[in-house]
């Protein structure tokens, strides 16, 4: 995908996430820093910020742990952490428990699984949300990135939906 492409296609993504969100003034929307070839979010960032959203970014504790999130605002200056330089809020930014994210990932099918990079982190991360009461876990990626079926383990949590430039459909995870 060209880079005028993947720009379209994250501004499309962008307008399908709202679409499904609805009305978030006052709520938390995690969303994540692209990391590689992932989708940019931040089109949705800014629509979520013009409509009163809490946006929020992950940060990786540990290999082992959960994501923890803090609230990222419009013009923050984002640190470079962990192994893989990944842009997240200062260490001063507010902690926050979403009630919904945007979950990336490298593949996905039709059933909300996803393929990540292998940590676990968001795997980790919605069973202990899940579990403190309701969230809603989106895939949020390019359509390009859909597979007929992605092998699942017993660990994996399903999202609740995917999110792409093409549209958004709903998994029941």
């Amino acid at each position: 995908m060209g880079e005028e492409a993947r720009s379209h296609a994250s501004q499309r993504a962008a307008l399908h996430a709202m679409s499904l969100l609805e009305d978030v003034r006052g709520h938390s929307v995690a969303v994540f820093a692209p990391f590689r070839d992932e989708i940019d979010t931040a089109p949705l960032a800014a629509l979520l910020w013009d409509a009163g959203a809490i946006v929020a970014l992950p940060v990786v504790l540990s290999r082992d742990e959960p994501l923890l999130f803090r609230r990222w605002q419009a013009g923050d200056v984002l640190e470079l952490a962990g192994a893989y330089r990944i842009p997240t809020p200062s260490s001063d930014a507010p902690e926050l428990v979403p009630q919904a994210l945007m979950v990336p990932l490298a593949a996905f099918d039709g059933r909300g699984y996803r393929i990540g990079y292998g940590a676990g982190h968001y795997d980790r991360t919605l069973a202990g949300l899940r579990a403190r009461g309701p969230v809603r876990a989106f895939g949020y990626a390019f359509s390009c990135q859909e597979v007929p079926e992605v092998p699942e383990e017993p660990h994996d949590e399903r999202v609740d939906g995917m999110i792409t430039e093409a549209g958004l459909f709903l998994c029941g995870g």
